[in-house]
Order: structure tokens, then C-alpha cells, then sequence
């Protein structure tokens, strides 16, 4: 049965709450700029994640460590510019919010000061836990990452699945009922098996996006430029390609070429 859905002219942090209590998926993409936002916002996305992964889309960094939180601010900042609806959640980088909860706080008033974003993003559970309470308190709104967090990449040592045994997938369930209790608004659940991911989402009453998670959680978030096909040597099982991209770029930039070198651009037309 198709559930009806709730028109939202802004989504908050309350809508999409509601939404998950209403049955309605969530979609979330990626933005680092003020171009590709004002697109995916234009398309009725509901949350833009500002995601640390511009270390690595936009910088070329093997890992998300690299960025700083100026740049965070200013990929935040452009993509502010150009949202009219989708709610926008600005990941906090690696070294900003770990170790001291003071610095964390002082990390993400930055971040919403400085930007305008609408909301930030950890990784992590327990470990964390009083750098959360601390940004909560002031009243900015917290989303969670567990499973794999990449910024703790080097701790892993590997991109695998998490959570596959039983003791890690319990830690998992306690960390997300902490995020929950601890006031977070979502959670996000990356790259763990689609069973643990579902009992997760029926256990909180916040939501669950996932990546990599299966399809029992309440909603999807992937990075723009993977499922556009503008990245190519990228391939994980839950990545969709809704474009190649890749391709046909590299045809339009031949072609441009071409024509330059051939003198068949600009013609007649195309000159003043």
C-alpha cells in the first residue's frame, strides 16, 4: 500500500522524523558546491550531507582524514547558497571533535555560524558521547554515523562490512539506542549487513539512513558524483550508477577539443 506523502516546502530535523513515523523513505545525496546543490536540491532531495568524503571527491585525498574544518566551512557555505528546501547536515572532520568536547562544541558553532548549515554530523558511539551531549545542549541538532566510519579508516585497516560478528553488531545496537537517547536526531549506518541494519531501524524511533545497509532502513544517502558515474574506479555492491557521466563527459570534452583544433568552434553563430 502506497503511503501518502506529506509536502514538505522546508525539511527540518522534526520532518524527517515525521517521516520515518509516516513510512516515508528519506533520500539524502552529497553536495560539496554551490552548483550541485542548487540541483539536487531543485530535484526534491530531502537532506544534502555536506560529507567529509570532499577530502576525497573534490581534493583527490585517498582518505576523509585530510580536510580541514575551513574547508568544511567553505564547501558548507557554497552549498548553503543554493538550497531553498532539503535540510543540510555538515560533517565534522576528523581531529575537530574527538578528544576534547569543549573543542568539539567550539568545531560545530563554526560550522553553523560560519556556514549556515542546518545540522552536523559524527562518527562514532560511547567513545564520543560527551562531545555529542556537549554540541546538543547548545541546541545544534546532531546526526550519528556508525558501522564503518571512514574517519577511523586506519583503526579498521579495511573498507570491509562491519558488524558481522556478534559482539561488534551488539556494540553497534547499544551505541545507536545511545545516539538516540543521547538526543541525536538520525542516525547513519554504513556498509553492515542488511539484517542488523533493519533491526536497528525498528529498534529506534529516530531514523536510520543507510548506505550499504539494505533497504530496511528508513532511508538511503549515497555520494552524488558515485551514482552519477562521474567517479569510475569506484564499485561497490550497493553503489547504483544512475548515469555514466564519466563518459559522457569525456566524449563532450573530446568533442570540444576537436572542434577547437578543426576551427569549427565557435562557428558563424557562436561570435559576435
Amino acid at each position: 500500500m502506497s503511503v501518502a506523502k506529506k509536502q514538505y516546502k522546508r525539511v527540518t530535523t522534526k520532518s524527517v522524523v515525521e517521516m520515518k513515523t509516516n513510512g516515508e523513505k528519506i533520500s539524502m545525496l552529497t553536495a560539496y558546491d554551490y552548483t550541485m546543490a542548487k540541483i539536487v536540491d531543485g530535484a526534491g532531495i530531502d537532506v544534502i550531507l555536506v560529507g567529509d568524503s570532499a577530502s576525497n571527491v573534490m581534493a583527490g585525498h585517498e582518505t576523509t582524514l585530510p580536510i580541514t574544518l575551513d574547508q568544511m566551512i567553505y564547501h558548507a557555505s557554497s552549498v548553503i547558497r543554493a538550497v531553498k528546501r532539503a535540510l543540510v547536515v555538515v560533517d565534522i572532520p576528523f581531529g575537530s571533535y574527538q578528544s576534547d568536547p569543549k573543542e568539539a562544541l567550539r568545531s560545530a558553532i563554526r560550522i553553523m555560524k560560519e556556514s549556515g548549515g542546518h545540522a552536523v554530523k559524527v562518527e562514532g558511539g560511547k567513545e564520543i558521547k560527551e562531545s555529542i551531549k556537549r554540541i546538543l545542549n547548545a541546541g545544534i541538532p546532531v546526526m550519528g554515523h556508525l558501522g564503518l566510519t571512514p574517519q577511523s579508516i586506519y583503526k579498521f585497516g579495511t573498507y570491509t562490512v562491519r558488524a558481522k560478528e556478534e559482539e561488534e553488531a551488539e556494540k553497534l545496537k547499544e551505541d545507536a539506542r545511545m545516539l538516540e537517547k543521547a538526543g541525536c536526531f538520525a542516525v547513519v549506518l554504513e556498509k553492515v549487513p542488511a539484517k542488523l541494519a533493519k533491526e536497528v531501524a525498528d529498534i529506534l524511533t529516530i531514523p536510520v539512513i543507510g548506505i550499504g545497509a539494505g533497504n530496511g532502513v528508513d532511508g538511503q544517502v549515497l555520494v552524488t558524483h558515485d551514482m552519477l558515474g562521474m567517479t569510475h574506479e569506484f564499485n561497490p555492491r550497493f553503489l547504483r550508477r544512475y548515469l555514466n557521466m564519466y563518459e559522457e563527459m569525456t566524449n563532450a570534452f573530446e568533442q570540444y577539443a576537436a572542434d577547437v583544433k578543426s576551427v569549427d568552434f565557435p562557428n558563424e553563430k557562436e561570435q559576435y
